[in-house]
């Protein structure tokens, strides 16, 4: 395909991708699960060309002066191939999620009525820089039921062709339609912008990647969309609270890495155990180098710390800086979080059951936890073997979306010629 991509060489992409994901639609869990062992073998045995197309996007980055992490991320090392194969492998031996049907209810007529999960459909996924991310969608999409429109970051371009090459292989071996994922060949921006308006071909689009690139999307985009913008993330230190417990997962939950998603932002910590607490965790988190940014109450507790800002409590961060503040009550708390969160996710720290059942019930968030940091926001440690995102939209799927968040429900009815009378 061109690096310059017009209407018609878009919409051919989307045509094909609505013409296999009808034909996905037949797809076995054997043939599947035998596409996607297939790529991971793709991956172990092509290992060298691989890392050889790799290159060249690694010395065009290094050359243009991206940052070290982020070359990083772009790197297809040893490690990260064997990863991204053994991951393959786990979703492959997943349960089909497709076919499933809910329990059958038998109207007065006879009529048998019942749900059926089945696939969404056509899938956009737009994203940056990390190419694994071409292997984690293709195969959530796949497993589930989907064809996949991949659109990758311009400085992951040869890795992600690459990387569709051995997923077609995987296709071709299994008997699915070649078509069933499909890798945008062109670096152009202007393939993002045709992708989010192709309603008629595309049923849902998945970003993933930086603030930036999600709300330019949500703003333009036709399509409907499966993303969370940001990751404002709360810890409420109750009054009942397990206070080595609590020191133990706000560290766990700051430090464990400040740049993703579900990194705690905020803390909040009732009046009756501040005085115990911030001295001693204000030291644990100095020690590791992140910065306290504190209402005055809590700064009288903490060691080093600078003022919080109005700002400071709706910021995610994504950097070694946690803002603290001191409140009186269980609904104080909450008001904060409404107020200031993204609704993504959030926990409470208490032995008071009836405080953690409200706090469950009531804080309107994605994720809600108790005695947990929140940085367990990933669709691994669900037990939904992987995520192809996380979601803070209220409609279809909510949290960390696996390979059910790929499908939807319709309903079946069967007969032995009942009429409506």
């Amino acid at each position: 395909m061109s690096d310059i991509p017009s209407d018609s060489s878009m919409t051919l992409l989307g045509r094909q991708a609505r013409q296999a994901a009808r034909g996905m639609r037949n797809a076995t869990g054997q043939a599947k699960a035998r596409a996607l062992r297939a790529m991971a073998g793709g991956l172990r045995t092509r290992k060298a060309w691989l890392q050889a197309e790799n290159a060249r996007d690694l010395e065009a980055a290094e050359s243009n002066g991206l940052e070290a992490p982020l070359v990083e991320r772009l790197r297809l090392s040893d490690k990260a191939l064997d990863t991204m194969a053994l991951g393959l492998e786990q979703i492959a031996a997943m349960p089909d999620p497709i076919g499933g049907l809910s329990e059958t209810q038998i109207r007065p007529n006879g009529m048998r009525v019942a749900r059926m999960r089945v696939p969404l459909g056509v899938i956009g996924i737009i994203y940056e820089s990390r190419p694994n991310v071409t292997i984690d969608a293709a195969a959530l999409c796949l497993k589930s039921g989907n064809a996949a429109i991949l659109r990758g970051g311009s400085e992951a371009f040869h890795s992600n062709r690459a990387l569709g090459a051995i997923i077609q292989a995987g296709l071709a071996e299994a008997g699915l339609p070649a078509h069933a994922v499909q890798v945008v060949g062109t670096t152009d921006r202007a393939a993002v912008g045709e992708m989010i308006r192709m309603t008629e071909y595309i049923d849902v689009i998945v970003p993933r990647g930086g603030k930036g690139l999600i709300a330019r999307l949500a703003e333009e985009a036709r399509v409907p969309m499966i993303k969370h913008l940001e990751g404002n993330c709360h810890i409420y230190v109750d009054a009942a609270a397990d206070l080595e417990r609590a020191i133990e997962v706000v560290v766990n939950a700051k430090t464990y890495r400040c740049g993703i998603c579900g990194a705690v932002e905020t803390l909040l910590v009732h009046a009756d155990v501040a005085e115990t607490l911030l001295p001693r965790l204000g030291q644990r988190l100095a020690a590791l180098g992140v910065e306290l940014r504190a209402c005055p109450r809590a700064a009288a507790w903490l060691g080093d710390s600078v003022p919080a800002t109005e700002a400071d409590w709706a910021t995610e961060f994504l950097a070694p800086i946690l803002a603290v503040r001191i409140v009186d009550t269980l609904d104080e708390a909450m008001e904060h979080i409404a107020r200031y969160g993204s609704e993504h996710t959030e926990s409470i720290i208490t032995e008071n059951l009836a405080a953690a059942q409200r706090f469950q019930r009531e804080v309107d968030s994605s994720s809600v936890y108790v005695n947990l940091p929140t940085c367990f926001a990933d669709g691994f440690e669900y037990g939904l073997g992987a995520e192809i995102g996380i979601s803070t939209n209220r409609l279809h799927a909510r949290g960390p979306v696996g390979l059910e968040g790929l499908t939807i429900l319709k309903w079946v009815l069967t007969g032995e010629g009942q009429l409506r009378g």
